[in-house]
């Protein structure tokens, strides 16, 4: 079967709901079968080339929603950091560190459900200044916003517009409540409206049955996103999620591989819980598909030094 679904995505044929759901039950004696398929599909539609991207929590806590997974939601008792945004100089100093690292990419973050009009004066100002004196390409996660907001991001040459869809739409209210899914789609789809590319991805590992994770991947592709940031859940102290069980390393590899034989040419970027979930496997969701990757630690937890991810890449034979 794993033959004849690459065959059939090699000829120009989409994998359908239930192959993707029969091979994400793929057992271990054939999952490096299915880590060369999705392997070969990414070679052949998106070439050797690795996605970097580094970010910054501007701003962190105070979050009103109610997201489970949330460590810097203001309903739950973590020990997350909480202050309010860093302000421009701030952030230009992190975009020029991002630069050395080798990133293609440098994305602001805002804890809460949008910035103030203060707040996003400021960012536009540090867009502005990124623009001119640091030389990379800026994406943005602000949370839901007023079309004006994002035609301005748009006019500042922003890259990508990162709102997660975090779960398939049958299992968004098991993880939040304060806001709902078909709002998260219309935002992706006001982006694509304005023309801004939407980073749309999601979190697996809260709960979700395997079935669940098929059904967000086939809903990022009917929105025809092109970068699909994957989080796999480190659970928080403090929140709902604190006591869940993590997946397996080779479940999370097998999620990788099954999306990119669905989402062929997106690149799947491997964001927070990689260093937690796969420890010693890391590399094994980058023969599985995996084309992407945030370097440089994320919104509250770090992560593994720079110069390890990239040497991990270079022995994997990626371009940077």
């Amino acid at each position: 079967m794993i033959k004849s679904v690459l065959n059939n995505i090699l000829s120009g044929k989409a994998i359908e709901f239930e192959e993707a759901k029969e091979l994400l039950d793929t057992g271990r004696e054939e999952l490096y079968l299915l880590m060369h398929a999705a392997d070969t599909i990414r070679r052949r539609s998106c070439g050797n080339k690795i996605d970097l991207c580094s970010l910054i929590n501007a701003k962190s806590g105070f979050c009103s929603e109610d997201c489970k997974f949330c460590a810097q939601s203001s309903h739950y008792k973590t020990d997350c950091k909480v202050y309010p945004f860093i302000g421009v100089e701030r952030i230009v100093k992190k975009a020029k560190k991002a630069k050395g690292w080798g990133a293609d990419n440098f994305c602001i973050v805002i804890s809460g459900t949008g910035p103030t009009e203060e707040e996003f004066d400021k960012i536009k100002k540090a867009i502005e200044r990124i623009n001119k004196e640091v030389g990379i390409k800026v994406d943005c996660s602000l949370g839901s916003l007023r079309i004006g907001m994002v035609k301005a991001l748009k006019e500042l040459r922003v890259e990508r517009y990162n709102h997660n869809l975090e779960a398939s739409e049958d299992f968004y209210k098991s993880v939040c409540t304060t806001h709902s899914y078909n709002g998260r789609v219309s935002m992706v789809g006001m982006l694509k409206d304005v023309g801004l590319n939407p980073c749309c991805g999601g979190i697996i590992g809260m709960g979700e049955t395997p079935e669940q994770r098929i059904r967000l991947a086939f809903s990022l592709k009917r929105l025809n996103v092109k970068c699909v940031p994957v989080n796999i859940l480190n659970p928080r102290k403090g929140t709902p999620l604190q006591d869940i069980e993590t997946l397996s390393p080779f479940d999370i590899i097998k999620t990788i591989a099954v999306f990119r034989l669905i989402l062929p040419g997106a690149i799947i970027k491997i964001a927070g819980g990689r260093e937690y979930t796969l420890r010693d496997l890391q590399a094994m969701v980058f023969m599985a598909g995996a084309n992407g990757m945030i370097i440089g630690g994320y919104l509250t937890t770090k992560g593994r030094s720079v110069e390890q991810d990239l040497q991990m890449l270079r022995d994997l034979g990626f371009e940077l």
